[in-house]
């Protein structure tokens, strides 16, 4: 048994309040034993504290007049980086350079007004060599749909997505109905220039229009011919089914022909009956 400690006289009396708030009252001093357990209660909490911060993975910097703590990431390639690091290299990856100088050979001569230009609708979309102020989009640089295309130009599936130049075309939502397929545009220049090489020239394009339209026609009076005829079959008889289970015989006053024969004629129908009286 270790002998208890002696009191430190050294160390100033506790005082505290009494009861009425106004008389002091004073505490003896702690013993060297409660002081001493008090430091290795201190003492344990600092090394816990130290303890908790090397477990996290940060990294401290000593500044000039205050501490700066900075995320240490494992980069799993066998290093580690810190976060201000990290964010410095995702933003050098977010920068986005400007384009480099654009050189006289990188410009497009207009077809129409021979001035260079960069870029323009119709060279984007459809490799037409014309710029934005000379575009006659009601004219030849018109757009029209793919079946406008086939009905007025005469031209097949084939000629459009198969012959070489397969024809550009860009994509738009149908106007009468969202909920319809998506519209094929074609640029109204290179689907004219294309059915002149399908025909070879307008004037037998134009034949061609005129022949399928008078076999259009033909063919509509015909199915008109063949839909009349089914009509007047279809009125005769049932007038004939009608008059048949209608008409009833009316027979005129008897005729006798000979002993025990007589006739009778109907007087709307002129059927005769012929019988003979028992």
């Amino acid at each position: 048994m270790q002998d208890e400690p002696e009191p430190d006289s050294t160390a100033p009396p506790h005082t505290d309040m009494g009861q009425d708030g106004n008389t002091p009252t004073t505490k003896p001093p702690l013993s060297a034993a409660v002081r001493a357990k008090i430091e290795r209660n201190r003492q344990r909490a600092l090394l816990l504290r130290q303890a908790r911060l090397a477990s996290q993975p940060f990294s401290i910097t000593e500044g000039a007049s205050c501490a700066k703590i900075h995320k240490v990431i494992d980069s799993g390639a066998g290093f580690f980086i810190e976060e201000d690091e990290e964010k410095e290299q995702q933003q050098a990856e977010r920068v986005l350079h400007k384009p480099g100088p654009v050189l006289k050979c990188d410009y497009l001569l207009c077809e129409e007004c021979d001035k260079p230009f960069m870029e323009s609708y119709l060279s984007n979309s459809f490799d037409v060599h014309v710029c934005d102020n000379c575009r006659d989009t009601d004219g030849k640089h018109a757009l029209i749909t793919r079946t406008e295309a086939k009905q007025t130009y005469l031209l097949k599936d084939c000629d459009l997505d198969k012959r070489e130049p397969v024809l550009k075309f860009v994509v738009k939502k149908n106007p009468h109905n969202p909920h319809w397929g998506d519209m094929k545009l074609y640029l109204k220049l290179q689907v004219v220039k294309r059915s002149l090489e399908v025909w070879g020239s307008t004037e037998a394009l134009e034949e061609a229009k005129d022949t399928r339209q008078v076999s259009r026609e033909k063919l509509k009076q015909k199915r008109f011919d063949k839909k009349v005829k089914e009509l007047r079959r279809a009125v005769r008889s049932s007038v004939w089914r009608k008059e048949a289970a209608v008409h009833q015989h009316v027979y005129g006053p008897e005729v006798e022909l000979e002993e025990d024969m007589f006739k009778k004629t109907c007087s709307i129908c002129g059927h005769e009956v012929t019988y003979e009286k028992m």
